[in-house]
């Protein structure tokens, strides 16, 4: 089993791996299997919407080669935890399905807080390429 530490929110490319889907309320439904996507699925979902709107990717985690990296962590988990959200750490939220959890880079940074609020992330691209975060936050 690969032992890579994994992004949650990457972009939609040949070798990623579908997570989730995005449902009609914005927030994220997990799958609780990981799906390699390859180039074909790439080129048909990028007709129409936003393959990002439509799914939640995940792929290895690139550090400092990754623009969100910041302070030698991810600084899109940071930001999310820090909105207006609250997310509580209170145990009395189940944590969603996930195929990464034991890999997540947002996981292994902040814990089971990470996951209450990770449904609610979305990733698009802007158009040089960068992750941003989409939502409401």
């Amino acid at each position: 089993m690969d032992k890579a530490i994994l992004c949650p929110s990457w972009g939609c490319e040949a070798g990623a791996s579908i997570i989730g889907i995005v449902l009609g309320d914005g927030s994220v439904a997990f799958s609780k299997e990981r799906i390699v996507i390859d180039a074909a699925f790439v080129e048909t979902a990028r007709q129409g919407r936003s393959p990002e709107k439509r799914f939640r990717f995940s792929s290895t985690c690139k550090r400092a080669a990754c623009v969100q990296w910041a302070d030698g962590k991810c600084g899109i988990i940071d930001r999310v935890l820090s909105e207006e959200h609250h997310f509580s750490d209170d145990g009395a939220f189940e944590l969603p399905e996930c195929s990464i959890r034991p890999q997540c880079r947002w996981h292994l940074q902040s814990g089971d807080i990470a996951c209450r609020a990770c449904p609610e992330v979305i990733t698009a691209r802007r158009p040089e390429n960068a992750a941003q975060i989409y939502g409401g936050l």
